[in-house]
């Protein structure tokens, strides 16, 4: 039933806290972890946020919403971060000046049946992935999952991640989407006690 799922890095976003940082690091051992800096975010990571010391195998992952550049450099080198992922109207120039730093880009689309997949064609020169969540009116997460079958108009070479609602519950209707680009899936409120504090023991069980 896992076969698809064992080949897909994992993605857990919204982290924050410490000690739940840690564990997730140290148990799950997730491809990626994301970071969100919007402070209207209820999984921000504050002012007074200090990244704790975690393996150089878990890539990081700075979440910004129309930040200026600046500031997205200024964080990525105050924590050490080695992705940036774009949520908000960030056009292809402003993610061209962070990739041309040096630091590998995400940018996020959200998908519907009226999306036009040609919006994308801009930023592919720019981006190492590209990330597709469900429509919502705010910046960010709905917690809900989108139609999966639109990704087959999805014909571009650049890799994506899953992202959406996804939880323990329907992770395995994943073994049905069947595209070449599928990379990552993106995991966040599905599996969590509290915002921004992960579900250990569900993550340990996706892995396992």
């Amino acid at each position: 039933m896992k076969k698809l799922l064992d080949k897909l890095k994992l993605k857990v976003c919204g982290m924050r806290n410490t000690d739940n940082i840690l564990q997730v690091a140290l148990s799950v051992k997730p491809d990626y972890m994301g970071f969100i800096f919007y402070k209207k975010s209820p999984r921000y990571v504050g002012e007074e946020f200090v990244m704790p010391s975690i393996s150089a195998d878990v890539r990081k992952v700075a979440l910004t919403v129309n930040m200026p550049t600046d500031e997205i450099i200024a964080r990525v080198e105050k924590y050490t971060f080695e992705y940036v992922q774009f949520h908000g109207d960030e056009t292809p120039k402003e993610v061209e000046l962070v990739k041309k730093r040096g630091i590998s880009t995400i940018k996020v689309f959200h998908l519907d049946e009226k999306f036009d997949f040609t919006s994308l064609l801009p930023f592919e020169p720019h981006v190492d992935y590209f990330l597709f969540d469900t429509p919502t009116v705010k910046y960010g997460g709905s917690g809900k999952t989108f139609n999966w079958q639109l990704l087959q108009n999805y014909k571009m070479e650049i890799p994506f991640f899953l992202s959406g609602g996804l939880n323990p519950d329907n992770l395995k209707d994943v073994e049905n989407i069947d595209h070449p680009q599928l990379f990552g899936l993106d995991v966040n409120s599905g599996f969590e006690t509290a915002p921004g504090l992960k579900d250990v023991k569900k993550l340990i069980e996706l892995r396992s």
